[in-house]
């Protein structure tokens, strides 16, 4: 044992303990004559952003638990249109440590893999086990025929890890039309989910999609309501094809997205699992939300890529701190095209390196405590939910994007924000751009099913993606 004259002293015991006021007596004798509404700011969305907040007294969302092999299953996304050099990435990134992939389907091959069949969806998949590697897909209306296929490359093996992710509500919204009833689309989705839910007892089902709005340009809460919407008109679906309630709630997935505005990421995902977990207990189901969260490409340059990486590094630090269970970051040449290996690589290693150097998400809810990260918590889950409780009282998310109530509020959101400070473009841009590889592929399109039903046609308002520093590019 140590001989306690040997001990530094108690520093610390020798001062009283500072309080709030004497912050804020520091803070206003900085600020000098300027009044202290000057440093307080607010989101998009008007939520309040205080300079100064005092220690929580409690956690205001629900832990998730830490897994006991990963803090979170690191994913990749594939959009190559060429179905063999998908495969090709796939297969390069499970190698490279990633534990899990989405498949991104675009029969034309201009948006995603063109896939348009079992036969073609199997060559994208050759070699994958899916018994070890979840796959997810990303195909809009397409939807219920990509599951089938999906489900003929398990070959009915009950511990398949597939994840359908149907998610038709958020291909319309984006699109602002629907092959056919968009209802009959959520229907139709159901009864597939249904079907294949029977063989495949671990597959995920719907996904309840947040990120159309973000990457609209629509705030934190609203993407939060949106998902929460999303996912109840799901699990309705799902129960009126012959799911019990519990198994439907399972077998949803919220997916929102993250940014570089960390703090932000965090509280939105912490404030979505406080929701989820609301909205669960009233339906009799589990409380635990599964958080997909991919990094949102509304954030990304084209000019001066490389900086991309600091913030899908940010992206994915706040992804991880916020609890998502599956973190999905882009690559740092989305902006301008395809990426290559290294930009793959890139992707995958930013993760493994906050998940197995800087240690990041060893503790299950690391911003427990922090007096802003749980204010922010508190007001993104009170605006979410009286907006998810507004979207449920105008007749659910179908009506209030037919009647444009959502696109209003992204619309809103976008006048609201600031001309951005955006290292690269609108500050210190470089004297010379250094230039950036990007995959050259020529799209070969695949003859494919048509995902139109019978029926007029839904239309609403369409949420179409942007980039924050596209404007700015343009001008330069």
């Amino acid at each position: 044992m140590a001989d306690p004259s040997t001990l530094p002293p108690d520093l610390a015991g020798d001062f009283a303990p500072a309080t709030a006021a004497d912050w804020r007596a520091l803070v206003d004798k900085t600020l000098g004559e300027s009044p202290y509404s000057t440093i307080e700011t607010a989101t998009v969305e008007g939520l309040p952003i205080a300079p100064l907040y005092a220690p929580a007294d409690r956690p205001r969302a629900p832990a998730r638990a830490v897994p006991a092999d990963r803090a979170w299953e690191v994913a990749t996304l594939t959009a190559h249109p060429d179905p063999a050099r998908a495969n090709a990435e796939i297969l390069a990134d499970l190698r490279g440590g990633a534990a899990a992939t989405i498949l991104r389907i675009d029969p034309t091959g201009q948006a995603g893999t063109a896939v348009g069949s079992a036969t073609d969806l199997s060559q994208a998949l050759d070699g994958v086990i899916l018994e070890f590697a979840p796959v997810a897909l990303d195909a809009g209306f397409l939807g219920p025929q990509a599951a089938d296929w999906l489900a003929m490359a398990a070959k009915a093996s009950p511990g398949a890890l597939i994840r359908f992710h149907l998610d038709p509500l958020s291909a319309w919204a984006e699109s602002g039309a629907s092959p056919g009833p968009i209802e009959a689309h959520v229907v139709a989705a159901a009864n597939v989910a249904v079907r294949l839910a029977v063989t495949y007892p671990h597959a995920q089902l719907f996904l309840g999609n947040g990120r159309v709005t973000q990457e609209a340009g629509g705030g934190e809460a609203l993407e939060v309501a949106f998902a929460m919407a999303a996912a109840i008109a799901y699990a309705k679906a799902l129960v009126s094809a012959g799911l019990p309630m519990a198994k439907a709630f399972a077998g949803i997935t919220l997916g929102l997205s993250a940014d570089a505005d960390y703090f932000l990421t965090i509280a939105k995902l912490r404030a979505a699992r406080s929701l989820w977990a609301r909205v669960a207990a009233a339906c009799d189901a589990g409380p635990v939300a599964q958080i997909e969260a991919r990094s949102s490409r509304r954030m990304l340059t084209a000019q001066d890529a490389w900086t991309n990486m600091i913030r899908l590094t940010a992206a994915g630090f706040g992804a991880a701190i916020g609890g998502a269970d599956t973190i999905v970051l882009g690559h740092f040449t989305d902006a301008l095209g395809l990426p290559t290996e290294f930009a793959r690589r890139q992707s995958r290693n930013a993760q493994l390196v906050l998940m197995e150097e800087a240690h990041v998400g060893r503790v299950a809810d690391p911003a427990a405590g922090s007096g802003y990260v749980e204010a922010m918590t508190d007001e993104i889950a009170r605006a979410a939910w009286a907006q998810f409780q507004a979207i449920e009282a105008a007749g659910g998310l179908v009506a209030a994007l037919a009647s444009g109530r959502v696109a209003r509020q992204v619309a809103a959101a976008t006048a609201a924000r600031p001309d951005p400070r955006i290292i690269g473009v609108t500050a210190f841009p470089p004297d010379q751009q250094q230039p950036v590889e990007v995959e050259i592929a020529a799209a070969r399109a695949r003859s494919a099913p048509s995902p139109r039903l019978p029926g007029p046609d839904s239309a609403c308002p369409p949420l179409t993606p942007m980039r924050i520093a596209e404007a700015f590019e343009a001008a330069e």
